[in-house]
């Protein structure tokens, strides 16, 4: 099973998710983040736009290399795998 790990800022607002290893099924990025959903409620309100897209400022990789499909998240994930979750830092 792939493991998941993101920024520790959003643990703030899904604490259920903090503390521990994310381990959810493989398949496609959209399949992982609606199991981590499932284990936090909203958090894909959180990652996601009205479209069901990565928001702008959230990046997501799958072991090294970012996810190329930002719209459906149709990249698949192996078992083995990591998926980072981390927003963008930007500012003026």
């Amino acid at each position: 099973m792939p493991t998941v790990e993101m920024t520790s800022h959003l643990f703030r607002f899904f604490p259920a998710l903090g503390h521990r290893t994310i381990r959810v099924p493989a398949g496609s990025v959209a399949e992982v983040l609606r199991a981590v959903d499932a284990l936090a409620p909203g958090f894909t309100d959180y990652v996601l736009d009205e479209r069901g897209a990565l928001r702008r400022h959230v990046n997501l990789s799958i072991n090294d290399s970012l996810v190329v499909d930002r719209q459906t998240l149709s990249d698949r994930v192996p078992e083995d795998a990591t998926v980072y979750i981390f927003q963008a830092l930007s500012g003026g």
